[in-house]
């Protein structure tokens, strides 16, 4: 093995990092966690099969543990721990995005282990989708995992974030 290691740049929620003495193969994932400590993407199958580290890189949603860290150098990459910051539907000064809430609100959360990724994934789909449909739904998370919920209060949740954004600016919940 190469034991050479390099220092490069990332940008990750809207913040420059050094990441310093890093080996050429080490992912994403494995950068995002224990370089810049921001634990939000979780290490589980590290294969790209379960989604629970799921990241957007230049906007796109990208499975970060098949992604090498050097790789994204020049990319704007965006982590659970940014999306409250970055959802335009959240209320001004709201702790939490609009899907996070809506989670809650449902109680799509049981061990919370798949839910940054799910958070991510639901995100990418209502930004590009506003009101999916159950089919349209299922597709988007088809590539998360979740072992505890059975997806209904996912769905749910899906569907009251989808409510919320699509509400006209300015009208409180009903």
């Amino acid at each position: 093995m190469n034991s050479e290691t390099l220092t490069y740049r990332l940008t990750v929620n809207g913040v420059d990092h050094s990441v310093e003495g890093a080996w050429l193969g080490e992912s994403l994932l494995y950068v995002l966690r224990e370089r810049l400590r921001l634990s939000g993407a979780k290490n589980a199958c590290e294969q790209g099969e379960c989604g629970s580290c799921s990241v957007m890189v230049d906007g796109a949603l990208l499975c970060s543990c098949l992604v090498l860290g050097a790789a994204a150098v020049g990319s704007d990459i965006t982590t659970v721990e940014a999306i409250a910051t970055t959802d335009p539907y959240a209320e001004s000064g709201a702790p939490l995005s609009t899907v996070q809430q809506a989670f809650i609100d449902a109680g799509a959360v049981q061990c919370g282990f798949c839910t940054p990724g799910l958070i991510m994934a639901v995100h990418d789909l209502l930004d590009r989708l506003p009101d999916p449909n159950d089919l349209e739904i299922r597709e988007a998370i088809s590539g998360n995992l979740c072992r505890c919920t059975g997806y209904g209060r996912i769905f749910e949740a899906i569907r009251i974030a989808a409510v919320v954004r699509n509400r006209p600016r300015g009208e409180g919940a009903a």
